[in-house]
């Protein structure tokens, strides 16, 4: 049986989410402003972050997405996800979101370089991307920070409500990685990565 897969870091740990972990995700969840940007949300109901969980083994068993949620001394920062895998190209996209309050505390950078160790040390990913929202210039430049290029807009690539927002996509490839700033960050990857996660000489 393959051991859990855990990311750890200097004072964060990305591990696969329990049915404990309801109440605290609908608490974060159910904030307009942490949800303003994502495809879903605010959540209103207890059961609506119950069903999220109950997901995500099957969307990391199917190749969907591979989620963790972030913690800190036992207390449930946000989430942060790897999604639409491209096998043939070795390339996934990374989402992240935490509540208000961990905004600008350095929590993003430590989970970005966690889940950058895990993606071009051990899943052989060759390219990682990223989406903003253009009118978002706080996440647009926090990524930057960590390293990720912007390449161009993609415009009303996303619909959040009846919403439209154009896009900022980015990305770090492999031989940048090395050289970037989540390199330096320490992690250290426990567990297997389940094989369909696995890409090129990973």
């Amino acid at each position: 049986m393959e051991q859990p897969l855990v990311i750890t870091g200097p004072t964060l740990t990305l591990r696969f989410p329990t049915a404990d972990d309801a109440p605290e995700m609908f608490r974060i969840g159910s904030d307009p402003e942490t949800t303003k940007y994502m495809s879903w949300g605010p959540y209103t109901d207890l059961a609506q972050a119950e069903r999220f969980i109950a997901g995500t083994a099957g969307e990391r068993e199917r190749g969907e997405e591979l989620g963790f949620v972030v913690e800190r001394g036992g207390e449930i920062l946000g989430w942060t996800v790897f999604s639409e895998p491209r096998s043939r190209d070795h390339s996934v996209v990374i989402g992240t979101w935490f509540y208000k309050d961990h905004w600008g505390t350095g929590v993003n950078t430590e989970s970005k370089a966690l889940m950058a160790a895990l993606a071009f040390r051990a899943m052989g990913v060759e390219r990682l991307s990223v989406w903003a929202a253009a009118s978002n210039e706080r996440s647009r430049g926090a990524l930057k920070k960590v390293g990720f290029t912007e390449e161009g807009v993609l415009r009303r690539f996303h619909l959040h409500g009846d919403e439209w927002f154009d896009c900022v996509v980015g990305s770090i490839l492999s031989d940048e990685y090395p050289i970037g700033p989540l390199a330096r960050i320490p992690a250290q990857i426990i567990g297997e990565v389940p094989t369909n996660w696995r890409f090129g000489g990973a």
